[in-house]
């Protein structure tokens, strides 16, 4: 595991972008992995362990999340900044290498071609969707982990008031108890994958407390629909309609959904399918939005997917 930053450029300047590699630097089958709203890129590290044997798997904290750096301008936040961001990493992670580069003028044998898949859950499916939509995209595979093309205002209301309202705690095992609440939906996990993820998904303040490792004003476009970018005609009665980008995606695309979810239902997943009927559907059963990836029950069918020439 290897960590690395990277410098992107916001309305107010740069700012700092983490992300974690795992796999050989040189394997040209590389796949993108984009975590929840308040999530972070260690949510990936069971995947990427059970992936990095034959991938390159890169996994990314988004601005205001994790290590990466805090936007000065908070109206920043927003997925046209996620996009762009994202187009950075991919120029970073993809560029040849010097040695690459002697070989080829040394008359060596080209490298074969990137190919890149996405990984995204939640938050992180819809900038992978995004950008999987558009003109050339370099996204030959898409796995979307518990969010689709309609996103229900309750669920988003639900996610983004939790983000808006951080608490401060006392101790890493008060963390571990708040999130066993509050991420209940996760599913069952056991004692030392909460502490994992309250490890991970924590901050240290300068008293001596903890805090949930984001900015809390993350969330704030995300109430009114302007963080997705979309015309304001375009935001219907029962949530942020991305219907329109899901009918222009052409590649292959998994979809997990938690059996319980209140972001991707029953009906979303249903019209997915009914769109693209190429989309393959999981349903993991006991759990909610979204799932942990922490089990084999749930990165086996990733990898089998992205094992698909």
């Amino acid at each position: 595991m290897r960590e690395h930053s990277l410098p992107c450029l916001g309305s107010n300047g740069f700012h700092r972008i983490a992300y974690t590699e795992w796999g050989e630097p040189d394997n040209p089958r590389i796949v993108i992995c984009v975590h929840g709203l308040t999530r972070n890129r260690h949510d990936f590290d069971h995947l990427a362990a059970r992936l990095s044997g034959e991938f390159r798997v890169v996994a990314m904290d988004v601005a205001g999340r994790g290590d990466s750096e805090w936007l000065e301008d908070k109206a920043d936040y927003r997925f046209g900044q996620y996009k762009a961001d994202a187009a950075a990493l991919i120029a970073r992670i993809t560029a040849p290498r010097a040695s690459s580069w002697v070989d080829r003028v040394r008359g060596h044998s080209r490298p074969p071609p990137t190919q890149i898949d996405w990984v995204g859950t939640s938050m992180g499916g819809l900038i992978g969707m995004l950008l999987a939509a558009q003109r050339n995209t370099p996204i030959r595979r898409l796995v979307l982990n518990d969010v689709g093309p309609m996103v229900p205002w309750p669920g988003l209301m639900r996610l983004s008031g939790n983000a808006a309202h951080p608490r401060i705690f006392d101790s890493m095992d008060a963390v571990v108890s708040h999130l066993r609440e509050a991420c209940a939906s996760f599913g069952a996990l056991s004692d030392e994958q909460w502490h994992y993820l309250a490890l991970h998904g924590s901050r240290e303040l300068p008293d001596g407390r903890l805090a949930l490792s984001y900015d809390p004003d993350i969330a704030r476009g995300l109430r009114s629909g302007s963080a997705l970018d979309i015309p304001r005609g375009e935001r219907l009665l029962e949530g942020i309609d991305l219907w329109a980008l899901w009918d222009r995606l052409r590649c292959p695309t998994l979809v997990l959904r938690g059996a319980e979810s209140d972001v991707l239902t029953a009906r979303i997943a249903a019209e997915m399918l009914a769109r693209a009927p190429a989309t393959r559907l999981l349903e993991l059963p006991g759990v909610g939005h979204a799932p942990a990836l922490m089990d084999t029950a749930q990165t086996e069918p990733i990898r089998d997917f992205l094992r698909t020439v």
